[in-house]
């Protein structure tokens, strides 16, 4: 059934419906190998359907994020934590979009209770993506910078719309996306009004892509929404599809996306306080700077960017080879 960004509430009613409509797919999910679960709700699912059916399939438990409730050190925290340990015993492997949500939290939380597999957001095969672009120089004048995506974090679009102002004749701001409507009481009127700010909206995937980044020289990859945790931890979408793109990267220094940019020598990071720091660097950024930048993410082999075809079928491999 259909959830609702920050309706916990109404997650539940419509998870419980979900567990009733399982009944009449007994035999079909019997037969299943392997029950994947993409979040908490779907591993509560995934092990009903395993007990009510009596399958023999594993449980693949896939973590793209650590939501904020399970960092949590009141007994909200606890109580759901106990839940995951307790449905990790039932779960064949954990995989994880990036190394920080196993060395950050599942090491720490759920030490000698899971086996933990890294499957990146690199862009998936079998897709157009269209070919990578050549080098070029960057913006005669202007800095065409771009946040895409998920919207959903008040601080970077404070941090983007405050250099926009501070600089407009310089900086160009390009929105594109789903904004959390959770987190913005009306974030088309916070960005409307400027004239080096455009909020184009949602996009199409993966139709759009090419022209999304193509246009700009610098890709905002921060996120402060579970700042000290998930925010700290992910490893964004936006690095493997600028990568692609030939758009460097820019973001916290101190955080697994800095640590990534950093360790691959793609893009820019910025130590905190970021309110100080980022509009010093866009003040002293050259065009030389971003199409050097440019051209070392394009000389990159597309393998860092674009998921290998046999990731996939290995990870089956290896998941069917565990006991059931």
């Amino acid at each position: 059934g259909l959830t609702r960004d920050a309706a916990f509430a109404q997650r539940l009613i419509a998870l419980a419906r979900a567990s009733r409509r399982l009944g009449p797919h007994k035999t079909t999910l019997a037969q299943a190998d392997i029950f994947y679960a993409r979040n908490l709700d779907m591993l509560l699912l995934a092990g009903w359907a395993k007990k009510m059916s009596r399958a023999r399939a594993r449980i693949v438990y896939e973590c793209l994020d650590i939501h904020r409730f399970m960092t949590r050190e009141d007994g909200l925290g606890g109580a759901m934590r106990a839940l995951e340990r307790d449905l990790l015993k039932g779960c064949t492997r954990v995989i994880v979009s990036s190394p920080a949500f196993e060395r950050e939290y599942f090491a720490r939380r759920h030490p000698g209770r899971y086996q933990a597999r890294l499957i990146e957001n690199r862009m998936p095969p079998g897709f157009a993506y269209g070919p990578r672009p050549a080098p070029r120089p960057a913006a005669v004048c202007g800095l065409n910078t771009g946040w895409f995506g998920n919207l959903r974090c008040g601080r970077s679009l404070e941090l983007l719309l405050g250099v926009a102002a501070r600089f407009p004749e310089r900086v160009h701001l390009s929105l594109r996306g789903a904004p959390a409507r959770a987190e913005f009481a009306d974030f088309e009127a916070a960005v409307a009004g400027r004239s080096n700010v455009r909020f184009g909206g949602r996009y199409r995937w993966p139709e759009d892509l090419s022209a999304l980044y193509r246009e700009i020289d610098l890709v905002w990859a921060g996120d402060f929404h579970d700042a000290g945790a998930n925010s700290k931890w992910l490893l964004p979408n936006r690095l493997y599809e600028g990568g692609y793109y030939g758009a460097p990267p820019l973001a916290p220094a101190d955080s697994e996306t800095g640590r990534w940019i950093e360790a691959h020598g793609f893009g820019f990071t910025l130590a905190e306080p970021l309110e100080q720091t980022l509009p010093e660097f866009v003040a002293s950024l050259s065009q030389g700077e971003i199409a050097a930048a440019r051209s070392r993410l394009l000389a990159a082999p597309e393998s860092l960017f674009l998921q290998d075809e046999a990731e996939i079928p290995a990870l089956l491999r290896d998941i069917m080879g565990a006991p059931a």
